[in-house]
């Protein structure tokens, strides 16, 4: 996607279709993935700008009378901080679905869109365009599970998301409490890790031993249930041998350690059975 915006670049610069365009006459893409501009790093952009001008121009196409950005929204809110009234622009002619699908590959590409925004793009880009996993990780020249995880992501609540973003946390953080399939604990997970200030290694490991109980508890509740299976086939024997007119009785005692079961059978059940 780069090469093609070189490309549409270069072409522009050979005939001459680099264009000072009225900032007013040029609407955002829809399309825009990012959802957050900080204040800071337009700051930083528009001083540049002041410094150097705007060295890479802004990709648009036309729309009825005005235009609709392509790429370079964040060269476009700079200058419209400076003032400028017009900004270079190449003019582009191609379709509603190629603009949204270079403006969204586009930011994906400069990875300054938060791990959530990514995400989000990414499933667009499938969701309304029909991109399949593969055709994206191509054009991001990446793996296919590299985009699977990133889709995995979208499994956090908005809540959860908030966190995680106002704390700084990584992507290697929310996608090892990703293995936590209870959203209760893992929001409780998380805002242990936020409290003790876990770094990844220290996340896995709380992670891991919280899995290791998980597992283990699992284990002590199907180990039980199938005690319980057991004695109470005993029962059910023991039942069908009083039905057979035996006087038989079955005496359980338990503690914390074991179960006792024990078969008592009349002395005169034998005389009666022969």
């Amino acid at each position: 996607m780069k090469i093609y915006y070189q490309k549409q670049v270069e072409k522009a610069e050979k005939t001459e279709k680099i264009e000072q365009i009225d900032i007013s006459s040029i609407h955002p893409n829809p399309n825009q993935p990012r959802k957050v501009f900080t204040e800071e790093s337009i700051l930083k952009l528009a001083d540049s700008i002041r410094q150097y001008g705007i060295i890479q121009p802004l990709l648009v196409r036309k729309t009825g009378e005005e235009y609709e950005l392509v790429a370079g929204e964040r060269r476009l809110r700079a200058a419209k901080e400076l003032g400028l009234c017009s900004v270079p622009c190449v003019l582009t002619d191609i379709s509603e679905v190629k603009s949204a699908e270079i403006s969204i590959i586009e930011n994906l590409l400069r990875e300054d869109l938060n791990i959530f925004e990514q995400a989000e793009a990414i499933k667009a880009l499938i969701d309304t365009h029909g991109l399949t996993q593969e055709e994206i990780a191509s054009k991001l020249s990446n793996s296919q599970s590299f985009i699977a995880n990133k889709l995995r992501l979208l499994r956090f609540s908005p809540s959860e998301r908030d966190i995680i973003l106002k704390n700084k946390l990584t992507e290697r953080h929310a996608r090892a409490l990703l293995r936590i399939q209870n959203a209760d604990d893992r929001s409780k997970m998380l805002n242990l890790i936020v409290k003790e200030g876990l770094n990844v290694a220290n996340t896995d490991e709380a992670i891991d031993k919280y899995l290791g109980k998980e597992q283990s508890t699992t284990k002590a509740k199907s180990g039980y249930k199938d005690i319980s299976s057991f004695c109470s086939g005993i029962n059910r024997a023991v039942n069908n041998i009083k039905e057979q007119g035996v006087d038989v009785k079955c005496r359980r005692v338990e503690s914390d350690d074991y179960i006792e079961l024990t078969i008592l059978l009349s002395k005169n059940a034998e005389k009666e059975v022969i």
